[in-house]
């Protein structure tokens, strides 16, 4: 089973690496929305008695390139669909699971790699790490934010058929997704409503994580939100495996 899983992963890596445009935009995107944003909105959020809007905004828009970075990882499903691999690797005489698991490892790494390169960038705009210690810390919630997402997309691409149509619907998703997450304000002063709905939403305790290790500061806590991020991957696999079993090769 490691083999496959293996294979798949080395897959999404090498088409990532070797694909020059999608790496540099995938690594410019956050850094422009972390400088727009950071330089824009700081001096309001700090006269709003926020403190320092960078330090707030860097997990938050680390959590965005995370998200975007792993759940468009379900399109290569749909170019595996239209070019024949994807039937190539179901009819193999390996469990289906591990090609999932694979794809999605291999895209929870691409999206980690964006994230450690995010780090050192921030800290040139203003940012600040709490402590170094807790850098292993940051790490396992990137993939554990990647993964889950990775997942999401996976489930989503075996689903349709139109890969013009995938990014129009996956972005009609995550983006709700990303603006209930607390990435970009804080969600202790909203409506009740808005605020039941971001604790509903898994990336809010992807980003309380991040924001926890990072800086020191988070609202459910270290240990809820690993253990939400959790059960959330493993609802997402059982269903991300169950899809991928009712592909027809």
């Amino acid at each position: 089973m490691l083999g496959p899983i293996r294979i798949m992963w080395m897959r999404q890596i090498k088409e990532y690496w070797r694909s020059k445009p999608r790496l540099i935009a995938s690594i410019a995107q956050p850094t422009i929305f972390l400088m727009a944003l950071g330089f824009g909105l700081g001096p309001v959020f700090q006269q709003a008695g926020g403190g320092d809007y960078v330090q707030f905004l860097t997990p938050g828009i680390l959590g965005m390139a995370l998200l975007f970075g792993s759940v468009f990882n379900g399109v290569s499903i749909l170019w595996d669909k239209q070019f024949g691999f994807l039937k190539e690797s179901l009819v193999a005489p390996v469990p289906r699971i591990s090609l999932l698991i694979g794809h999605s490892i291999g895209g929870a790494t691409t999206a980690v790699f964006q994230g450690v390169v995010l780090l050192p960038v921030s800290y040139f705009i203003g940012f600040r790490l709490d402590s170094l210690l807790f850098i292993p810390l940051i790490i396992l919630f990137m993939f554990l934010i990647s993964f889950l997402f990775s997942l999401l997309g996976i489930s989503m691409g075996a689903k349709l058929d139109d890969p013009e149509a995938f990014p129009l619907i996956i972005n009609l998703v995550i983006i709700p997704i990303f603006f209930l997450s607390g990435a970009l304000f804080p969600i202790n002063n909203l409506p009740d409503v808005v605020t039941t709905l971001a604790k509903l939403n898994p990336l809010s305790y992807g980003v309380d994580g991040l924001r926890g290790s990072m800086t020191g500061s988070s609202d459910f806590g270290i240990v809820t939100d690993i253990g939400i991020l959790l059960i959330v991957t493993f609802i997402l696999l059982v269903i991300s495996n169950y899809l991928f079993e009712k592909l027809e090769t």
